[in-house]
């Protein structure tokens, strides 16, 4: 084995394009240009979008990684409200806390995946984390530290599909790997809702499957996305034909040891740990 084909187990050089993003050069005026495009496009467009983050060949390692990874994969399958809460249908059969989304999805959890992993090493660099610290303009933050939640591979077969909700937490991290043979398509809907206003007409318009407002957002191999999907109704689509979609699901947060809790743990991955 030559020194080039060798297991890496740290540093990310060879799996970001340096050159496009130099997430690892801070104080460098083209590192200051990036950070203000991607808050212009979070502030304007609800999510912040970098294709060709990851190289190609990194993006091939992964899928190469993933087949062999899917055996182990952890299949749920679930209705929820878009709330994430117990069915509510005492204000009418047809308000949104009462109205049943599907999501079924396989997943690969953090410990599943090798050290050497082009994704876990960039996932475990504090340039990474200092940038997505810098586009949502937090002062600092963690990676999570979950041992299966930290960092997650999504697969999404024939007939799987993530339901329209909101995210419990503020912003999410993904990057994407491969798209499916049809279906698998994120739409979202920026700002219905605000702390203060939960706008429930427009968001029962939404899941009668009125189109006004939803916005269909493209996910070439190697992108990565920040997304607010506190108050932005989001879904997947159900996805169709022999090819998964493919993506990671990257964990930050504003307070060191963050943690799912076991039961969360039993639903998104079978065990706990």
């Amino acid at each position: 084995m030559t020194a080039a084909t060798w297991p890496r187990e740290s540093g990310y050089d060879d799996v970001v394009d340096l050159n496009r993003y130099p997430i690892n050069a801070p104080s460098s005026p083209a590192y200051r240009r990036l950070i203000r495009a991607c808050q212009d496009q979070l502030r304007d467009e609800g999510v912040a979008q970098l294709a060709g983050f990851l190289t190609a060949a990194a993006v091939g390692e992964m899928l190469a990684l993933a087949g062999p990874l899917a055996a182990q994969a952890w299949a749920s399958d679930q209705t929820h409200t878009v709330y994430f809460e117990p069915a509510d249908d005492s204000a009418g059969p047809d308000h949104p806390r009462a109205l049943l989304q599907h999501s079924a999805k396989k997943a690969i959890a953090f410990d599943q995946i090798p050290g050497s992993a082009p994704i876990r090493r960039l996932y475990e660099s504090d340039d990474l984390t200092g940038f997505i610290a810098a586009v949502l303009g937090k002062r600092v933050l963690y990676r999570s530290a979950d041992p299966l939640d930290a960092l997650e591979i999504a697969i999404f077969g024939d007939g799987d599909e993530l339901g329209w909700h909101f995210d419990n937490s503020e912003f999410s991290v993904t990057v994407m790997y491969q798209q499916s043979d049809a279906g698998g398509h994120f739409d979202y809907c920026p700002g219905l809702r605000t702390g203060q206003d939960q706008n429930y007409p427009a968001v029962r318009e939404i899941l009668r499957g009125a189109p006004d407002g939803v916005i269909r957002l493209p996910g070439s191999p190697g992108t990565l996305a920040v997304f607010r999907g506190q108050h932005a109704l989001h879904r997947v689509t159900p996805v169709s034909g022999s090819r998964p979609r493919i993506n990671s699901v990257l964990t930050y947060g504003e307070h060191p040891e963050m943690k799912l809790s076991e039961l969360t743990q039993k639903l998104f991955y079978g065990r706990t740990a």
